[in-house]
């Protein structure tokens, strides 16, 4: 493997002008984000305890900072581009309308009672 085929795992950036092996201090000229991290490894997988293929590898608590396990590998294919299937773009969309990002604009209402209230007609004149 050539470092000229790396790709930051997390904005995918081109890291052709890094030496392999990744220092611990190594980080994308792009976005900053931290290199020597278990996301960029090749023993990296989300369906295996801890995370890791490889068996004899500390566990690591944050898999995307620095750390010092000495089995990593670079993984050319560690950067996933961003999911537009559309179970992301609803899942997207449920999030903006009800706020699960954490980034909408809250709503005319002061307090979530309220907000419920007027979501199902509490407090309206029936007659």
């Amino acid at each position: 493997m050539t470092p000229d085929n790396l790709l930051c795992w997390k904005c995918g950036a081109s890291l052709e002008e890094l030496p392999l092996p990744l220092s611990r201090t190594a980080e994308c000229t792009a976005c900053g984000a931290e290199l020597h991290v278990c996301r960029m490894c090749r023993f990296y997988d989300t369906t295996v305890a801890n995370h890791c293929r490889e068996p004899v590898a500390e566990p690591v608590g944050d898999k995307t900072r620095a750390n010092f396990c000495g089995y990593l590998e670079p993984n050319p294919a560690a950067w996933q581009p961003a999911d537009d299937s559309p179970a992301a773009t609803a899942r997207q969309g449920l999030e903006d309308l009800f706020g699960g990002s954490g980034d909408t604009p809250a709503s005319d209402a002061s307090d979530p009672v309220s907000q419920l209230d007027s979501l199902f007609g509490k407090g309206e004149d029936k007659g």
